[in-house]
């Protein structure tokens, strides 16, 4: 299992599995499609949206350990 860290791109987490999205919305990030998917990072989106990017790594591992 690949874990997901606040460096990674969005796309980055969406390539490793696209269900992730819906937890990404979640914090605000509503932007799967833009140009900024491609090259911002979970970190930068966090603090864009407000939103605690170690919340979100978290529940993003969690949910792919889940799904393990």
């Amino acid at each position: 299992m690949t874990t997901i860290t606040k460096e990674m791109t969005i796309k980055q987490v969406l390539d490793i599995d696209r269900t992730t999205a819906p937890i990404m919305m979640a914090y605000g990030m509503h932007c799967m499609g833009c140009p900024f998917s491609q090259m911002e990072s979970l970190q930068d989106g966090c603090a864009a949206h407000g939103t605690d990017v170690d919340e979100l790594v978290e529940k993003l591992n969690n949910y792919l350990a889940e799904k393990a």
